[in-house]
Formats: structure tokens, sequence, C-alpha cells
């Protein structure tokens, strides 16, 4: 059930409270009790990034929308599960943000990186540029996969955060090319994602030696996003308990969809329903104000967060997990082979050590967004509903 009541012209919320159960809440691979551990899963919600249309930013290409309202929702949701990443890389899961503390500079730097201007790495100005490349024109609405392909090129460009972004296509994850990918010092098949020359520098207040010079690391952090169609017009219940599991996972960044014509950032889950943050609320643009800071009270969500029954989910989805070490990845694959051990629990993707011999040409695997089936998919999840989302102008 859906049990949010939005007011658009304030921006005034009701939302009704976690319900009295014994079942846990899961965010992000920890577990609580709502009966004595409330303030924690609240702090621990509020504490995410949250990112929601906004208005009167910088035109976008210098002539483009002023405003992603009604078509940005993915692009955010994508923003999220990324700032999730970044925060688990630089400020660690247990950070946590407390209205009116001073935040160390790191906090920062994060947040900058997705502010709604041309230079920041991943603002809704680059996301939207980066998506014509892919087939998408500035303003035109985005399924998980696409905002996920995006990503990762824009990634390349954040020297600060060296990440490394695997999205894994076909519903295989193929744990040969994820160790070739980050373990820089192995001959490495995926190299070539990453420009030779260095691209032209991004001003987003980051130290500039903190990626540069360091030398090869062992092993650079990994993002592994997972584009799946867990169902063809509703999901399948077979899946449902395979998707709650990647909640507990200690690596999980959540996972990125929605109900049809609506994107959200699916945090965790409590009995029978998802936890999720909502972009659909359009705020003002936040500049720096004179002394250089940003106001930052508006990209933390400060009410307790959305539910939806996860029978509602639209099948195409794009889960994500963060392996910040060779031993957390280890781990992730143990817990994955695990899973499949678990009764009434279809899996969701393969884990195979190396690439199947079907998968043999590398270009079988770059589903190209204009190729006919994943185009006629995204487009039955990428149609919005216009007039209801332009209310909240």
């Amino acid at each position: 059930l859906f049990l949010a009541t939005l007011t658009y012209d304030t921006l005034r919320f009701e939302y009704e409270d976690f319900p009295e159960t014994k079942e846990p809440v899961w965010i992000l691979g920890r577990k609580y009790s709502v009966f004595t551990e409330k303030e924690e899963i609240l702090l621990d919600v509020t504490s995410r990034l949250w990112f929601t249309y906004r208005k009167n930013f910088p035109a976008i290409g210098g002539t483009g929308p002023t405003s992603d309202t009604g078509w940005g929702c993915m692009l955010r949701c994508g923003q999220m599960i990324f700032a999730q990443a970044l925060v688990c890389r630089h400020l660690g899961r247990e950070w946590r943000w407390i209205k009116g503390k001073r935040q160390v500079d790191n906090y920062f730097n994060v947040l900058n990186a997705f502010v709604d201007k041309k230079d920041s790495y991943y603002s809704i100005h680059q996301i939207a540029q980066m998506g014509v490349g892919e087939g998408k024109s500035i303003g035109q609405w985005y399924g998980p996969n696409t905002v996920a392909q995006v990503l990762k090129k824009l990634a390349t460009f954040d020297t600060w955060s060296s990440l490394a972004v695997h999205i894994a296509m076909d519903n295989t994850v193929v744990m040969e090319e994820i160790r070739r990918l980050c373990q820089p010092s192995l001959p490495c098949a995926g190299a070539a994602v990453f420009p030779a020359a260095e691209p032209e520098p991004l001003y987003n207040g980051h130290p500039e030696e903190a990626g540069a010079g360091a030398g090869l690391a062992p092993w650079k952090p990994l993002v592994l996003l997972i584009p799946l169609r867990l169902g063809l017009t509703d999901i399948n219940e077979a899946y449902i308990e395979t998707l709650k599991h990647c909640f507990m996972m200690p690596q999980s960044l959540g996972v990125i969809g929605g109900k049809p014509n609506s994107a959200h950032y699916f945090i965790g889950y409590v009995g029978e329903e998802l936890i999720y943050l909502d972009p659909h609320t359009t705020q003002p643009a936040v500049e720096p104000n004179e002394r250089g800071c940003l106001p930052d009270e508006s990209f933390h969500c400060q009410h307790p967060p959305c539910r939806m029954s996860i029978a509602e989910l639209d099948p195409s989805v794009a889960v994500g997990f963060f392996c910040n070490t060779e031993e957390d990845f280890n781990d992730w694959c143990q817990q994955i082979r695990k899973l499949s051990l678990v009764r009434g629990a279809l899996p969701m993707f393969e884990l195979v050590e190396r690439q199947p011999s079907h998968f043999s040409n590398p270009d079988v695997l770059n589903l190209t967004p204009d190729s006919s089936d994943a185009d006629r998919l995204e487009r039955f999840f990428d149609s919005e509903d216009e007039d209801f989302e332009i209310l909240s102008l």
C-alpha cells in the first residue's frame, strides 16, 4: 500500500510511520527492529542522499531545460544509487548525517559531485548530455539500464573516487571480467573504457592529488549494477525472496526501478513492503552560499520513507552492489551462491567464473538502446504521465 499524501505546491508531506511489526526492517544491508531501533532506522534513511526534481538550474547544454520535472525521475534515482556508492567509498556505510552538525569535507565533495551544474561529475546536466550517446534526447525518460550505462561512462572522469563500474548484462555476472576490471595490474580486457588521455578536469572542489599519482591500487572499489527484467508485465512472485535478500547483503546499494510511470530508489524492505526514496517532488535548485558552502538540508529526506507492496514493482529494475575490497567481492560471491540454495527463491541472475562460450563475441554483451527488444521493453517502462507530473512545477 502506498501510504503517503503529497501536497506538491507547499512541499508538505504527511507520511505514515513504520508499522508496529515483529518483522525486521532491512536498510541497505543493516537489520533493525521497529520496537527498539526506530530512531536508528530514521537516521539511517535521512542520511542517504535524496535527489528530487529541481527547477531553475542552469539550462542543460546552455539552451536546454532548466527543470527536470516530469522526465528526470530515473536520472535522479541513478544519482541516488551512485551517491550511495560514493558515500560508502569516501565516508563509509556507518556514516550518518545529523541536521545542523558540521560535516567533514569529503561529505561536501560527494554532494558537489551531484549538484545541478554542468561541471559536476554526475549532475543532471552530465547524465542528460551523456545519454544522447545512448540514444536518449535531452528531456526523454530513461529506463534503469540506460541510466546505469550513462553513469558508468561518467565514472571514468571521476579520478577522485577511482571506481571500477561493471554493468552485468544478460542476467550474468562474470567474476573473471570483474577481477580484471578491479585489478588494473592484471591484463584488462575492459581497459578500453578508460580514456587514454586525461579528460578535461571537472572542478568539484576535490583534492586533485586524491585519485592521481597514488600508484596502482591492488583493487579498485567496485560498483556492480545488474539490470534485470523480473517478469513480463508484473514481477514474478518467484523472484521476491531473492530480491529481499539483496537488501540484506552488506554490499547492497539498493535497487532502482519503480511502478509503471514513476521511478523510485529502493533502499530496503519490511515484511512484504519495499522502502524507498521518491524523487517526485520539485525543489528549487541550490546554489552555494557566499562562504562557498552548499546548503544541504534539501538533499536529505527528513520524514519516514515511502513504502509500497513488492507485488506492485515494475519488473524492469537495476540492482546495485558496492565492493570496496577484493574480500568484499569474494564475500558477495559466496552469498550469491548460498542464495541459490534458498527454497522458493528463484535466482535473478547467474554468477559464473568465466564468460560462457556463447558470449564469445564481446559485442553480444553491449545491447544497444535501439536494439528492438531492449527498445520495446524500455518504452514499456519509460512512459511518464506528463499531465500528472506537471502539477509539481
